[in-house]
């Protein structure tokens, strides 16, 4: 029993559907988020991307179908039960900036353990762990608004972090973001993932992201400092895949590759952003030419 749940998927939809009134949201999606896989969720604006989330993590329920978090099923779920289920194995990060401007940035990633009790000492720890891991250690005692737009996402992300959940998603964490700020949300992203081996989803409409996700990776040195390198030729990389949503459909599921390679019209919409479509509105020269990006960044302890 203890092997099946471990081999268990992270995340499974069976034939989701969704209706707000007489407009339906998502029509019969089905997928799985392996353990300790990203898959990339995308597509055009009101395609579907934040219902799927707010699905995941039960703040919505189906009209129909099954979805499944770590083997368990969790449409039959009282609030006190998905609650307990969020606050155990689960974070988010919405695009919208969430956090409580009257705490400091201690109070805002200590806020999930306050919320269910946990001892002191041991909030304690955690605190200081996270913000380490984000940076921000020496700003424990800062407000939000002390903070800049950068900070503020990292420590966004310290309050989704905390405890380490086995399940991560983001909801376009780098929106608005200057490019420096998004790269360092990047690769703090990179780290939960394969330092903390965490699965997650990443919505995004900034498609110059995915093959940087999708080709990083972050190592521990034997100095202890951890790297974000690219995998080297013929070595392999992070498991990632990736989802287009479209008018609520699965239109696109594969990987990286083959997505970069697709004729789909769908498809092509997204990747060819000087079409007239809504993704021409930010600069992507060409999301998949890798001497675009930085060969390797190196991050502290």
């Amino acid at each position: 029993m203890a092997t099946e749940r471990l081999q268990a998927p992270a995340i499974e939809f069976r034939h989701v559907s969704l209706w707000f009134d007489e407009q339906q949201a998502l029509d019969d999606i089905s997928f799985e988020l392996a353990q300790g896989e990203m898959m990339f969720l995308t597509g055009a604006s009101a395609s579907g991307k934040s219902v799927l989330t707010h699905l995941a993590m039960g703040l919505l329920k189906p009209d129909e179908g099954q979805i499944f978090i770590e083997g368990k099923e969790i449409v039959a779920l009282d609030e006190s039960e998905l609650v307990e289920m969020r606050g155990r194995g689960m974070g988010i990060v919405f695009q919208e900036d969430s956090l409580f401007t009257g705490l400091t940035a201690y109070d805002n990633a200590a806020f999930r353990l306050d919320e269910h009790a946990v001892a002191e000492d041991e909030t304690e720890r955690a605190v200081l762990e996270v913000l380490r891991f984000v940076g921000l250690e020496q700003d424990a005692e800062k407000f939000p608004e002390e903070l800049s737009g950068g900070m503020r996402r990292r420590l966004e992300i310290a309050r989704a972090l905390i405890g380490w959940p086995s399940i991560m998603l983001f909801d376009e964490p780098t929106s608005s973001l200057d490019p420096i700020s998004a790269e360092k949300v990047l690769n703090l992203i990179i780290r939960a993932r394969d330092i903390q081996r965490i699965s997650s989803i990443y919505v995004t409409k900034q498609l110059n992201e995915i093959p940087y996700l999708a080709t990083h990776r972050a190592v521990t040195r034997p100095d202890g400092m951890i790297t974000i390198d690219e995998a080297a030729s013929g070595i392999e990389g992070p498991r990632t895949k990736v989802l287009v949503l479209d008018a609520g459909r699965i239109v696109f599921m594969g990987g990286v590759i083959e997505f970069e390679a697709s004729t789909l019209p769908v498809v092509t919409r997204l990747t060819r952003a000087d079409n007239g479509t809504e993704f021409s509105d930010f600069y992507t020269p060409d999301p998949w030419d890798k001497q675009r990006r930085p060969k390797e960044t190196i991050l502290g302890r």
